[in-house]
């Protein structure tokens, strides 16, 4: 069996925490064997650190500021963030960067707390886990401001164009991929751009319990997305970049531990 590490789990969701130990247990089982528990507000986090110390051999995770929750961001925050981060746990500053589609946080607060984060991790040396929706321009332009102080960079969940990745990886920027890709309406331009990922800047997530593979059979009836489907888009990954299964896990397993720190 190939083993696999799953770069962004929102496993702090109720969905998921409910049943946590049969949640984790799946995802042993399908060769599933870590996860990164991604940190969106302090309150979110705080709770990550907490479980990944509940299941030190299996959990690690990022400490952040998701864009949507950008309002909530105070003048201690940084502070606060910069403790959480000494942690052993906290692998990663983020979920941050900036979310147009939605705006959920005023641009302009998106905007400066994505420089607080960027700015921190820099200062801390840690890798960032970054979030990028309708916002490219303004992603790249202050991502390229810090670029050449920051260790790593992940953009989170890469569902833009081919312009959007080649700037993505001229700045040296890992790629996550998740479960879009499995989906026949709206992964068809994603699929065609895996070619162009290098194997040591392609990582793979499910981003659970969300983005559940639309192509997946039998689909759970919770129609909850679960780390355990990992396996699943590793081998969409795989067909579209024309290459053994065996092959696509153990580059990802390389490059995430590499990132990460596992």
């Amino acid at each position: 069996m190939n083993e696999y590490i799953d770069i962004g789990v929102n496993l702090t969701n109720k969905s998921l925490m409910q049943d946590i130990d049969a949640v984790l247990h799946r995802a042993r089982q399908a060769g599933v064997s870590q996860l990164v528990v991604t940190g969106t507000s302090l309150e979110e986090s705080r709770a990550a650190t907490a479980l990944c110390q509940r299941y030190p051999d299996q959990l690690v995770c990022t400490a952040g500021v998701h864009p949507h929750h950008a309002s909530d961001w105070l003048e201690d925050y940084a502070d606060i963030f910069r403790d959480m981060a000494a942690s052993e746990q906290v692998r990663a500053i983020g979920e941050t960067g900036l979310d147009f589609n939605r705006d959920f946080s005023p641009r302009e607060k998106q905007i400066e707390v994505f420089h607080q984060q960027l700015s921190l991790a820099c200062e801390l040396n840690k890798p960032v886990f970054t979030h990028q929706r309708d916002a490219h321009d303004s992603f790249i332009a202050i991502l390229r401001e810090y670029r050449h102080r920051l260790d790593k960079v992940v953009v989170h969940c890469f569902t833009d164009d081919k312009t959007a990745l080649d700037d993505c990886l001229a700045l040296d920027c890992h790629i996550g991929i998740t479960g879009w890709v499995c989906d026949e309406r709206r992964g068809t331009e994603l699929q065609q751009l895996l070619k162009y990922i290098p194997e040591n800047r392609l990582m793979i997530e499910t981003d659970a319990p969300y983005l559940l593979p639309r192509d997946l059979v039998p689909k759970p009836k919770s129609r909850i997305n679960e780390p355990q489907y990992l396996p699943h888009i590793a081998e969409r990954v795989a067909h579209h970049q024309d290459k053994p299964l065996d092959q696509l896990a153990a580059e990802c397993l390389k490059t995430t531990r590499l990132f990460f720190n596992i």
